[in-house]
């Protein structure tokens, strides 16, 4: 009951099309209460013997008759159609807002998430909204009212014959409630399977190239034929059971009806009851039990719609483990000063990533990450755009806690050249503008120039309005990177991270980009992380992070000198390149 509160205060902002949509449905109600007494009207007519007073009375009720069916059109036009639009633009609603709250999720909420699973919340799951939006609301009115209407209007006729026909209700009831207990985990496993079938489904399509490479393509699919039939088990589960409980409760339904029929004649027998009331009787009949047989359904889409919902709400409720504070501030006029104080960090596991690190990096330095894989060099960089919180100390930026800025604002000042770069499927033009939607065509080639990229663009067939197709498979790796440094670099942003910009290119392309990196140097502030020295060899301080810690701290010829680490590092690439330190 508290889901189906939580649910209809989200249908609150639709209550409009709601309201003229219920109109409708009590409308149609009202239709279908009167046509019966109509007919039943014509019979007693017909019984008494027709004249031509009776004959005029007969084209008057059906005059009225035709403007009940004619009335019963529109109200059940008005009905469905506009609680399905209600329902619609809900599911719309719901979805945007899901995608927008996972969208604003830190990024250790995904760490244990597969995005087949997400977007099967976010599509599947929210469409089975609509059955209860725009199905169970209008139809349980519907049925309340025409049950009671009825119920009613049989007590009038024959108040014995009418309690008759209430003996299988408590029958019906009681089924439906073992019904839904027995349904709802199935369509629960049903909703979890689709998900697991979906994220299945997106790893192997954006992994096909590796799925060929090692012939694994036959594994593959029995993988997904697997996480298929789980599904189609737990659906046929569910329908089982549905096919069990609708048949049992038509027969339950017929029980009352053979009652009426033996009972009813019994009492036109004992001249009881008359024949236009028998009528009028078996015509309500299948009123009073349609509500009562639809609960059938009702209760199917129910449960279905509630184990979609449970799995939207549990996105649409969880906490936003890093928000802005009540109290924060914007952050202007950045220079790029970032400053570490004792900071520490460890992920929802409690093991360590880093112990204890302090640094200052002055506004348009670069500051220089080195180390083992997995030391932290990449969570650190994360950390100072607050994708996580330190569990300890603290990180400033001019002088700012930035857990007193907005995080939009602090954002806004960091541009980010990731190792695994993304693109966006479109064209070369919208990725490099796409933190500046505004940009001008002239903005968007000078930063293509700053990044050494413009003249591979111009060798394309359609230049800046080459496709890059999907996460940027059309274009190399080194183009790829400096596509994105050409995208931080028109973004204007004080603070650029490099996380391993150089690391899956050749000598040539790294080249290039060292000398894309080097014509920004000194106007903004520099955090790069790099395997490859020979990329940082110029960097105003170099910090070796070993085991989560700075173990080493200095220029290139400082830490060179002092035979540490770093020396050893740079000595192994020296003899590998051949190059000279």
């Amino acid at each position: 009951m508290n889901m189906l509160w939580r649910l209809s205060r989200e249908a609150i902002r639709y209550r409009g099309l709601y309201v003229i949509a219920i109109l409708a449905t009590l409308g149609l109600t009202g239709v279908n209460l009167a046509a019966p007494r109509v007919l039943s009207s014509m019979t007693g007519i017909v019984k008494n013997g027709v004249d031509e007073a009776g004959l005029n009375q007969i084209y008057t009720l059906t005059a009225i008759l035709v403007a009940l069916y004619l009335l019963r059109v529109l109200f059940r036009f008005l009905s469905n159609y506009l609680a399905h639009k209600a329902a619609w633009y809900l599911v719309g609603d719901l979805r945007t807002r899901t995608y927008d709250k996972l969208e604003r999720m830190h990024l250790g909420y995904f760490h244990d998430k597969q995005t087949g699973d997400l977007m099967s919340r976010v599509i599947n799951d929210t469409r089975d909204f609509e059955l209860l939006y725009a199905h169970m609301i209008p139809e349980s009115i519907t049925n309340i009212v025409t049950f009671a209407g009825v119920l009613i209007v049989l007590l009038t006729i024959n108040a014995r014959l009418a309690l008759i026909t209430c003996a299988p209700i408590p029958l019906i009831l009681i089924s439906g409630v073992i019904f839904s207990r027995k349904v709802r985990p199935f369509f629960r496993i049903s909703q979890k399977k689709m998900g697991e079938l979906n994220g299945k489904l997106q790893d192997n399509l954006s992994g096909v190239h590796e799925i060929q490479s090692f012939g694994r393509e036959e594994y593959e699919t029995g993988q997904v034929n697997e996480r298929n039939f789980e599904h189609v088990r737990a659906m046929l589960q569910a329908l089982k059971l549905s096919a069990i409980f609708h048949p049992s409760v038509e027969f339950i339904s017929s029980i009352g009806t053979v009652l009426v029929v033996g009972f009813g004649g019994y009492l036109a027998w004992r001249d009881h009851l008359q024949v236009e009331d028998i009528v009028a009787f078996l015509l309500y009949l299948s009123l009073f039990y349609g509500p009562v047989t639809g609960l059938a359904n009702l209760l199917e889409n129910m449960q279905q719609s509630m184990a979609g919902a449970e799995r939207v709400l549990a996105i649409l409720d969880t906490p936003c483990e890093i928000q802005d504070r009540p109290d924060a501030v914007e952050l202007q006029n950045v220079q790029g000063d970032i400053r570490f104080e004792h900071v520490s960090f460890a992920y929802d596991n409690g093991i360590p990533v880093l112990r204890d690190v302090s640094f200052h990096c002055r506004p348009g330095s670069m500051l220089a990450l080195v180390g083992p894989t997995g030391v932290g060099k990449t969570t650190l960089t994360q950390l100072i755009s607050r994708f996580y919180e330190p569990t300890g100390g603290r990180i400033l930026m001019d002088e700012c806690d930035i857990r007193d800025v907005t995080i939009e604002s602090l954002r806004r000042n960091i541009s980010p050249v990731l190792q695994d770069t993304f693109l966006f499927n479109g064209t070369i033009a919208e990725n490099i503008g796409y933190a500046v939607p505004d940009a001008e065509m002239d903005e968007i080639r000078a930063a293509a120039m700053a990044a050494n990229i413009h003249e591979d663009i111009m060798a394309m067939p359609d230049g800046y309005e080459t496709q890059v197709g999907e996460r940027g498979l059309r274009l190399s790796g080194g183009q790829k990177q400096r596509v994105a440094i050409a995208r931080a670099i028109l973004r204007r942003s004080p603070v650029i991270i490099l996380d391993e910009a150089t690391a899956s290119v050749d000598v040539e392309t790294e080249r290039q980009i060292q000398k894309a990196i080097a014509g920004i140097a000194g106007s903004r502030t520099i955090i790069a992380i790099a395997h490859r020295l020979s990329t940082i060899r110029n960097a105003d301080q170099i910090l070796v992070i070993e085991d989560g810690r700075v173990t080493e701290q200095g220029t290139h010829d400082e830490l060179v000198a002092l035979g540490g680490s770093y020396a050893r590092m740079n000595r192994i690439q020296n003899t590998i390149s051949g190059g000279i330190a």
